[in-house]
């Protein structure tokens, strides 16, 4: 049996782990795989995969916001005008 490397998680070996699932967990899951023709295993692996990217994106929204220019403190204040100032810019951008 020769191991994939999913996204680059690095499987050197082809051990097995198993698992314990409630049985209505999966059935959820074997129903998944099935639909998308794949096995159960390389389902996990897709979701493990869509998990790394999903972090890997919101980790670079927040350099991006951390690196966006001069902070702003947000207090009481900000949070109680936010919804008028998301308002306005919807507004403008209509």
């Amino acid at each position: 049996m020769v191991a994939r490397e999913p996204c680059g998680i690095g499987v050197k070996s082809s051990k097995i782990m198993s698992i314990t699932l409630h049985p209505p967990i999966e059935t959820e899951l074997r129903a998944r795989a099935k639909a998308e023709g794949i096995t159960v295993e390389a389902y996990l692996e897709r979701l493990l995969c869509s998990e790394q990217e999903v972090l890997k994106d919101i980790e670079s929204i927040a350099m991006e916001g951390i690196n966006s220019g001069t902070p702003v403190e947000v207090g009481r204040a900000y949070s109680e005008k936010l919804p008028q100032r998301l308002d306005d810019r919807l507004k403008r951008s209509s």
